[in-house]
């Protein structure tokens, strides 16, 4: 297991390759279940997990040019990573709150609990949001479960505001989750790499 890593030491962020598959995957089912709420059952998780984030999953969406997936690494090892899904959203409930279009949706954000509080996650967000502006959008929004309140701090402190609800289907068992929008005309220019 990856013990905390001092902030940002270490750190690449790049764009994840074919070859990332697996290790996207692993960190995929070591991390969706933090973002689920309590009682969700283990089963529902790894259920989800084997549909939606498996390694043949993963290989699909790295050749899918409508998403782009980042990968954060410490000293070579996978510690966390981003899905970016460019285009209109298909959920109603999204489409409807959505301010500013085009929009991509920051679809995944995971990094494992032994890199929580290193400014990976924040390295990744930066790292995300820079690659949504160069491919032309003008707002970034996620859908966080209601009662991640770690998750929904860390959104609020990124600028990603509130602008309505949806929902999220676990298993059998559906979630609630707050949508949330960053507009980039309120964002500051982003570093350079």
């Amino acid at each position: 297991m990856p013990t905390t890593a001092p902030a940002n030491e270490g750190v690449v962020v790049r764009q994840a390759r074919p070859a990332d598959a697996v290790a996207l995957h692993e960190l995929a089912a070591a991390t969706f279940p933090l973002a689920c709420p309590p009682g969700t059952l283990r089963r529902d998780m790894d259920a989800f997990v084997a549909t939606h984030l498996s390694r043949e999953k993963m290989t699909g969406y790295l050749a899918d040019p409508h998403r782009e997936l980042l990968l954060a690494e410490v000293d070579g090892i996978a510690a966390g990573y981003t899905m970016l899904i460019f285009g209109e959203p298909a959920d109603p409930d999204v489409s409807a709150v959505i301010t500013v279009r085009p929009t991509v949706e920051l679809s995944k954000l995971y990094v494992h609990t032994g890199h929580h509080g290193s400014g990976i996650a924040a390295r990744l967000v930066e790292a995300s949001l820079r690659r949504a502006l160069r491919r032309g959008a003008r707002g970034i929004w996620l859908g966080v479960n209601q009662l991640n309140e770690r998750a929904n701090a860390f959104y609020d402190k990124s600028g990603f505001a509130l602008v309505g609800t949806k929902r999220f289907l676990v298993g059998t068992r559906w979630e609630d989750d707050f949508v949330r929008e960053l507009r980039f005309e309120s964002w500051p220019t982003p570093r350079r790499p």
